[in-house]
């Protein structure tokens, strides 16, 4: 993306430093214990020809999963960077950035779960077109210290940040957590008491 002039940069509001926001750590949590509680017993419960296949299939198709909830926001002075890990280039798009002068404000747009996510728009530029730049991105809102992320936001730009939420509440992470959890507890317990069977059946 092209340089702005420091002097076209409106850094009396910026932050000072770069503030790093990654992946809520509860999101996180939620989608691994997710995914280990509906995938984890497959090898085991595979033919023993096929187990080997899974195991490998189990592992793949970890990474995107990583890689997705490695999301990181940077703020810095000069404007607002969404990146994720080197090793994941190859697994996603590479992020976004944009300097805080080219930012006009925030388009809600309703999802078909009823909630609300939000794109940043970007102010009209005739060469941002004719690159075939997009013209807006979407705002993260899965963020840790999400507050303080709208406030570094909104002080900086200038756009109120006041009807944006997260994009799913806390307690539906939560129970999904602890349902994964459970879920995940007793898959542990039968494979184990399954052990013991052919253990004894050995014996």
């Amino acid at each position: 993306m092209p340089s702005v002039p420091a002097a076209a940069l409106p850094t009396a509001g910026a932050p000072e430093l770069i503030e790093v926001y990654g992946m809520a750590p509860l999101i996180r949590f939620t989608l691994l214990s997710l995914y280990a509680a509906l995938l984890l017993p497959l090898p085991f419960l595979a033919p023993p020809a096929w187990r080997a296949v899974c195991l490998l299939g189990l592992v793949l198709g970890a990474l995107p999963i990583l890689a997705l909830l490695s999301e990181r926001v940077e703020l810095s002075p000069s404007g607002l960077r969404v990146g994720y890990p080197g090793w994941s280039g190859r697994l996603l798009r590479r992020g976004w950035s944009l300097p805080w002068s080219a930012i006009a404000g925030l388009t809600p747009v309703a999802t078909s779960q009823g909630g609300r996510v939000f794109y940043v728009r970007v102010n009209a530029d005739p060469n941002r077109a004719t690159a075939g730049q997009p013209t807006a991105y979407l705002l993260p809102q899965r963020l840790e210290r999400f507050e303080a992320f709208l406030a570094s936001f909104t002080r900086a730009t200038g756009v109120s940040t006041a009807d944006v939420g997260r994009l799913t509440p806390p307690w539906t992470y939560q129970l999904l957590g602890l349902f994964s959890m459970l879920l995940l507890f007793g898959e542990l317990v039968a494979l184990a008491h399954q052990g013991l069977s052919w253990a004894n059946s050995l014996g």
